[in-house]
């Protein structure tokens, strides 16, 4: 039994010379009023969450971070604001908001581990026509319908937002109508009142979403999220039952979906991972979200007594594969090691992985500095976890060399464009600087390849030593691969770039620059052998790398330096790895 919402009072006055009995306005009670901010708030810090959830998961299975965030913010507030209009035709508010609360909990919870079945079985469909009907690995059904379906399900996620934004647009609206039903006068302050609620309340989810949820495997997210819209729903049924349509159906309905969300966080994630893994061609033997990034492994089998290929993946992006990496990383460390006058003080951005490094420690440095932002991806490559299969963390130390575990290594974990200035505050300097990045593919990478960052990588650097950077494709990005470079020459470097195939990869390009004396290639040419064991790279290798095609640089007075804050870089490698996207230079 409920308590009655109002307590009318007698209140006597003398009105003609008589005295009469008038009731006092009715007001919303303290508890009913708390209760209905209390659950605004709470339903803010969930839209919010699913405006981060359903960004971020077609980000990192999608790999378009940053336009996903942007879409998808946008997206939910326009249809928040058409939700608002909508809600207007709800003709019971208390009803409304109940069935409300039970539909976004469902749509919420299912949004992720839907997304991911269809994007999946997309994906999967071609194989499976191909396998049924026996056609060759070159005449896989691609086109027409299949063709559709995968680009339709790639915009699966904003479908959701779009759904999920009408929604949670009508929660204010139906809490402001309910509150100003419970009292006869009329609240002056109802809506600033509410918005405070929702403000205050979306504050604290973001908090949760960076502090908490980040952390923690995305479809479980999903499912906490979406249980703090049935706690509210059933608190509110609970408090205003008499006024609810069908509150006994409603009541039922909350029960079935707690049963149903208490499953998806349990099995979810399992089922969310599988259908992700349809994504690659090769099995996927390990996957693990970390804080920062998505990362998947995956095996393929060779056959013959050879081992297999592993690939890691960050974003749905390949990050290297265990057949040419030497290739890459060859390329990246001794050119850079081979030009610097001295080699006792190295520093390494980026390379978490210890690739990098083990080259780096065949030049017996004395002493090494890795940076890398992501504490998890690190201790993969350390110490791999006891969930990892045997034969994956076997095939990652022996890949490594167990690098990250010499004594000689210092790790800094830390975002690289602040790391630098505790460098620089402590007065070290290193005779050689590796930067070993992932493409300037977001914002927050763009700063990295900055003119500022590389000024400051100048302060750190030896007179006589030698920077390389990671320079992305000279073939698929040649504007973004010019820019870098000419950023490079902006931060006072005397700059040559160079390039060779990564068959993973395809064409591949790195930036080296010296402070002062002879540029990086006039030290280079002298040199007769590489002096560290190396069992694939050549000098000869490398005296060809700086060859480019005859009119590669044609336009470089046109392509800009990356200046801070430009995001120029971004937007030219943005640009240039879209689909679309055609360039025939070499």
């Amino acid at each position: 039994m409920t308590t009655p919402l109002l307590e009318p009072s007698p209140h006597s006055s003398t009105h003609g010379g008589a005295e009469q009995s008038v009731p006092l306005s009715r007001n919303v009670s303290w508890f009913d009023d708390a209760l209905l901010l209390g659950i605004m708030a709470a339903l803010a810090g969930c839209g919010l969450i699913y405006e981060y959830l359903l960004s971020h998961y077609a980000g990192r299975i999608l790999g378009a971070l940053e336009a996903a965030i942007y879409t998808m913010i946008g997206l939910m507030i326009v249809s928040m604001g058409v939700g608002a209009f909508a809600a207007r035709k709800i003709k019971c508010a208390f009803t409304g908001f109940a069935i409300l609360e039970l539909t976004v909990a469902l749509c919420g919870s299912f949004a992720i581990i839907i997304t991911a079945a269809v994007i999946g079985f997309g994906q999967q469909l071609p194989l499976t026509i191909a396998n049924t009907l026996g056609l060759p690995p070159d005449h896989l059904p691609n086109g027409g319908f299949i063709a559709s379906l995968q680009t339709l399900s790639e915009y699966l996620p904003y479908v959701w937002g779009v759904l999920l934004g009408l929604m949670i647009g009508m929660e204010i609206p139906l809490i402001a109508r309910v509150r100003q039903s419970l009292s006869d006068a009329h609240l002056l302050h109802n809506a600033g009142t509410i918005y405070g609620a929702d403000y205050i309340g979306a504050g604290v989810g973001a908090a949760i979403w960076v502090g908490f949820m980040l952390a923690i495997d995305i479809q479980l997210a999903a499912a906490l999220t979406a249980s703090v819209n049935l706690l509210a729903g059933l608190a509110f049924i609970w408090r205003f039952w008499s006024q609810i349509r069908h509150a006994k159906w409603l009541l039922i309905g909350h029960i079935i979906a707690s049963v149903v969300i208490g499953l998806l966080a349990v099995k979810g994630p399992s089922w969310e991972q599988h259908f992700n893994n349809l994504l690659y061609k090769d099995k996927v033997v390990y996957a693990k979200a970390t804080r920062f990034q998505q990362l998947t492994f995956t095996e393929r089998l060779r056959g013959g007594g050879l081992s297999p290929v592993y690939n890691l993946y960050i974003n749905g992006r390949l990050q290297f594969s265990s057949g040419d990496e030497h290739i890459y990383h060859s390329f990246l460390v001794h050119p850079t090691l081979a030009a610097s006058a001295r080699h006792d003080n190295v520093l390494i951005i980026g390379g978490g992985d210890g690739l990098g490094l083990k080259q780096v420690l065949k030049w017996q440095p004395k002493a090494v500095t890795l940076m890398d932002l992501d504490q998890d991806l690190l201790a993969l490559f350390t110490n791999p976890p006891a969930d990892m299969p045997t034969d994956l963390s076997n095939a990652l130390l022996a890949l490594n060399g167990d690098a990250l575990n010499d004594p000689r290594l210092t790790l800094m974990v830390d975002d690289a464009f602040n790391g630098v200035d505790k460098l620089l505050s402590n007065g070290q300097m290193f005779d050689a600087i590796i930067v070993d990045l992932p493409d300037p593919s977001h914002p927050d990478l763009n700063k990295l390849y900055s003119d500022l960052f590389y000024r400051k990588l100048n302060e750190l650097l030896s007179a006589d030593g030698i920077i390389t950077v990671q320079s992305t494709s000279p073939y698929h990005a040649p504007n973004a691969f010019i820019s870098v470079g000419k950023t490079l020459s902006a931060a006072g470097f005397n700059v040559k770039q160079y390039h060779h195939n990564v068959p993973s990869f395809g064409e591949w390009g790195w930036s080296i620059g010296s402070k002062m004396g002879k540029n990086p290639q006039q030290r280079l040419a002298t040199i007769n052998e590489i002096p560290v064991p190396e069992d694939w790279l050549t000098p000869g290798l490398i005296h060809a790398s700086f060859e480019f095609p005859k009119h590669f640089y044609d336009d470089i007075d046109k392509i800009k330096v990356n200046d801070i804050g430009s995001l120029q870089l971004y937007y030219y490698h943005l640009a240039a790895w879209s689909e679309n996207e055609v360039i025939n230079l070499f």
